[in-house]
């Protein structure tokens, strides 16, 4: 009997939704995308081969053709689904109601040439309910979304197909280029910019407490405060946003105290005589934020988890897949009717009927480019499961996430947090007659509301203005004593670096992109080499700053945020019915006048890009006058002053490049000395420090030569200063061949790996105590070692480097160690590898939070199988006899036998 078959895109999807659908139904997915444009030019068919344009999938002049290709690891899903739809009474295509769900959705439609009714089967969570909804509930295919899908795709395409072979040519090979992350990067160097051009300004106040002889009244109340100097002589004391990034003042209507002054200020109010100038009362009122969307959540999950926004959406997946929260590629923050009784019940049962407010609370948010309306991401069904109760069923990451998932939901139909704000103005005369003028301010929550259930943070942490701070019961005139004044210097700080939470916030202002898309695009310029991680911060490479800038001066538009903006403007005027598809990409690639397209753009301006010039980075001028600036070349980022030349360490990032450093690294000796020549080659013998440690190197690399030098690496017990002529010799012999084993005649040779030093004997190897062996081990002393049983490396105790305390995850105890790969951090259960740009000394707790945290969301590490090759067919034969025969014998024994050949899940 034929059954519908339902198609969705995860494995982990379909094992939901066939529970529920139950045996009356086939539920099968697609695993992603079934088929996509070409990778390369191997997966272009033969009938295509000639044509100019199949590499790219598009053909730009016969209007926008596509040649889509089905993967060589989708064909056998393909395959599989195409044999489920045989037997099929009907076909329900259930992938995301998103533009690219649609998308895949067509892809299947147009693959699987289905000959039974078709219908398209949409639901934002999985839920019993919600699925036979969706079943009962069908819709057409939205052409209009896949149109909109399409035009972005080959946009994306044809963006990244002809600016990165520009990149490749005039900045260094195998980068690439795409219209959000270019644009992505661009933010990432620009706020390094800023930190660049920006020095410090400095300021000093004045931190005085008081105390009241006045009766509060009340055992709580405080009878002593804060105050900062607020004024002096009626004019306002400067503060850190009245400096520009030069470090210069930008109004006159400000004082500058320096620390002379600051200090003499306290001899001078020692005895002052302070009252209470004024006293403001203002009410406290704070509207819970709406719930998540999917900018917010990964902003949230961030800053509260730790979590990257990759991590963050991978775990949101697993938890919709799994039917625990709705839909988490969403720009709403509407809640469905059923959500909000259900979030009100909650409150009511845990928090009781004063926190439910009279009416549910609503928000319409009109979000730059909005895709389609779905639900705001909140808890799955129709009552709300506790996070306790997921947390059992789940891992800690994804019970985290939950949790503030939960908590925003719940928060968000709850009361405004209300109370008041006092803020205080206290004065008095010094011994010079200088008048002086403190403030403070203080705040009392009178009913919590919300906050009962949720905090929201910032990216400096908890919201400062949601914590309560007491101040004394003052009215005006009341007298105080002074009872200390501390002078207090501070320093301006440049602009922040962009953190994901932060970069994705200014992201979603800009309209740059789509929510969904964030995490993939911030995954992409940290994969690319634009950008690494110093703790939360991002840091762009040199690299990324000589792709900005050769896109800003020869494709300004490419990575302008508006001219971007607009782009997503116009795919949702395509998505609407509003605009066409073929006449927009006509008018981004060839221009509405034929010469200011994407096409001539690329074609036009080739040849006036100088390489050099927009590899070049300026870092300042010396005492005379000589311009320094650093450049990206082959082997890495270097300076250059005049003739004079120096690498750049790895570790030096973009903002430090000071030119005090830069003559510093400039001045510093090279270390590189000439130990004398060869006497078999009659080449010279040099010693050098490069970018990733001393070694020493056999003759020079001549023009036009298709071989380097011969080099080796000092052993961590050797110098530069030390070394001599034979020591680098020696070096230079290895790998060493140390003999041929007799029993066999195999050959044994000794060798300094990335791992250390080891002997190997054909595929067998085997570690060596240390590097001076290299060079002195014996035949005898080799064949002893290759004799003892083989251990792994780093089967040693690893002692702590150091404590982190414990993970907001697991509660257990963090602690860096050193490991086989380098030094890791762990908590007992997870262990995840320090990144570049991570320093032991320097790891934070929250960094280790969110290395952890990583390491968790890519799951258990498996072994790939080896491939087979594919017997000749009288050996399959045979082995299909022999295959039946051993399943025989197993059958006997009670063993399993083979399977039927079930596609393995990915």
């Amino acid at each position: 009997m034929s059954k519908p078959l339902v198609i969705v895109e995860s494995p982990a999807k379909a094992r939901t939704i066939a529970g529920f659908l139950g045996d009356d139904y086939v539920v099968e997915s697609s695993i992603g995308h079934i088929r996509d444009l070409p990778r390369n030019a191997a997966d272009v068919p033969a009938a295509y081969k000639g044509e100019k344009w199949a590499r790219e999938g598009v053909d730009p002049d016969n209007d926008f053709k596509r040649l889509y290709v089905v993967p060589s690891e989708k064909k056998e899903q393909v395959a599989k689904l195409k044999r489920a739809l045989k037997d099929a009474s009907e076909l329900y295509l259930a992938t995301d109601e998103d533009r690219e769900g649609e998308a895949i959705a067509w892809h299947l439609l147009e693959v699987l040439n289905p000959q039974v009714p078709v219908r398209r089967m949409v639901f934002h969570e999985i839920t019993p309910a919600a699925i036979q909804a969706a079943i009962d509930e069908p819709r057409e295919l939205d052409l209009r979304r896949v149109d909109a899908q399409e035009t972005r795709r080959i946009l994306d395409r044809l963006y990244g197909y002809r600016v990165s072979p520009v990149l490749w040519r005039k900045v260094a090979s195998g980068l690439s280029a795409g219209r959000v992350q270019s644009v992505a990067t661009r933010l990432v160097v620009d706020r390094e910019r800023a930190r660049m051009r920006f020095r410090s300004a400095s300021w000093w106040d004045l931190e005085g407490t008081f105390a009241t002889s006045v009766n509060p009244g009340d055992a709580a109340a405080p009878t002593e405060l804060s105050a900062g100097l607020f004024a002096l002589d009626g004019t306002r004391l400067a503060t850190g946003k009245d400096f520009d990034e030069d470090g210069q003042p930008t109004r006159t209507d400000v004082v500058v105290l320096d620390e002379a002054q600051a200090t003499a200020l306290v001899d001078d109010l020692a005895d002052a005589e302070v009252s209470v100038r004024s006293v403001e009362r203002k009410p406290y009122r704070r509207r819970p934020a709406p719930p998540f969307m999917t900018s917010t959540l990964q902003q949230e999950a961030s800053r509260k988890l730790r979590l990257s926004a990759a991590q963050a959406m991978s775990t949101a997946q697993r938890l919709y897949e799994g039917g625990y929260i709705t839909y988490m590629r969403t720009d709403s923050t509407t809640l469905s009717e059923s959500a909000v009784a259900a979030a009100r019940a909650t409150i009511r049962q845990r928090y009781g009927a004063d926190y439910v407010p009279d009416a549910p609370r609503s928000y319409a948010r009109k979000v730059k480019n909005a895709q389609e309306a779905h639900e705001a991401i909140r808890p799955a069904g129709e009552t709300f499961r506790t996070p306790e109760e997921v947390a059992r069923e789940v891992d800690p990451t994804a019970a985290r996430l939950y949790e503030l998932v939960w908590q925003r939901t719940i928060a968000s139909q709850m009361p405004d947090a209300v109370g008041e704000t006092v803020t205080l103005r206290l004065g008095g005369t010094g011994a010079s007659g200088r008048d002086a003028e403190f403030a403070t301010s203080g705040t009392v929550i009178t009913f919590p509301g919300f906050q009962r259930a949720y905090v929201e943070s910032t990216d400096e942490g908890d919201d400062a203005d949601q914590t309560e701070r007491r101040l004394p019961p003052l009215t005006e005139g009341d007298r105080l004593d002074v009872t200390s004044l501390v002078p207090s210097g501070h320093e301006t700080s440049p602009p922040p670096r962009f953190t994901e939470a932060s970069l994705v916030k200014r992201m979603e202002e800009l309209g740059v992109g789509r929510p969904s898309t964030y995490a993939a695009t911030i995954q992409t310029i940290q994969d690319r080499g634009y950008a690494w991680k110093k703790g939360n911060a991002l840091v762009p490479f040199y690299m990324a700053f000589a792709v900005t800038t050769l896109l800003e001066r020869h494709f300004p538009d490419l990575v302008d945020y508006a001219f971007t903006a607009r782009m997503e403007d116009d795919l949702d005027e395509i998505a609407g019915g509003r605009a066409e598809s073929i006449p927009w990409l006509r008018r981004f690639y060839f221009g509405e006048d034929g010469a200011s397209g994407l096409k001539h753009m690329v074609d036009d301006r080739l040849g006036d890009i100088d390489a050099i010039d927009v590899s070049t980075i300026p870092v300042g001028v010396d005492d005379e006058g000589t311009e320094i600036v650093a450049r990206v070349g082959k082997y890495g980022p270097y300076l250059v002053r005049g003739e004079q030349k120096a690498n750049i360490p790895e570790d030096t990032v973009p903002d430090e490049l000071s030119v005090e450093r830069a003559i510093e690294l400039l001045e510093a000796p090279s270390g590189d000395r000439d130990l004398g020549t060869d006497p078999e080659s009659g080449l010279s013998v040099q010693a050098k420090a490069g970018r990733y440690g001393p070694y020493v190197q056999l003759g020079e690399m001549e023009d036009g030569a298709k071989e380097k030098p011969r080099t080796a690496s000092l052993f961590k017990t050797m110098t530069l200063e030390r070394l001599t002529l034979e020591d680098a010799l020696q070096l230079l012999t290895l790998p060493r061949v140390v003999g041929v084993d007799p029993a066999d005649g195999e050959e044994i040779t000794a060798q300094n790996g990335r791992y250390g030093p080891y002997i190997k004997k054909g595929s067998d190897s085997r570690t060596i105590d240390n590097e001076e062996l290299l060079l002195t081990i014996t035949l005898e002393q080799a064949l002893a070692v290759l004799a003892e049983p083989k251990r792994r490396r780093g089967q040693k105790a690893s002692t702590a480097l150091k404590e982190l305390g414990d993970d907001v995850v697991s509660g257990k105890p963090m602690v860096v160690k050193d490991g086989r790969f380098g030094p890791y951090v762990t908590d007992g259960e997870t262990n995840a590898s320090l990144r570049k740009g991570d320093a032991v000394e320097d790891i934070t707790p929250e960094r280790g939070m969110e290395l952890l945290a990583e390491r968790r969301a890519k799951g258990p590490t498996t072994k790939k199988k080896a491939s087979r090759k594919k017997a000749p067919a009288k050996k399959k034969a045979g082995a299909k006899k022999a295959g039946a025969k051993k399943a025989a014998k197993k059958k006997a024994t009670g063993a399993p036998g083979p399977t039927s050949g079930d596609t393995e899940e990915p």
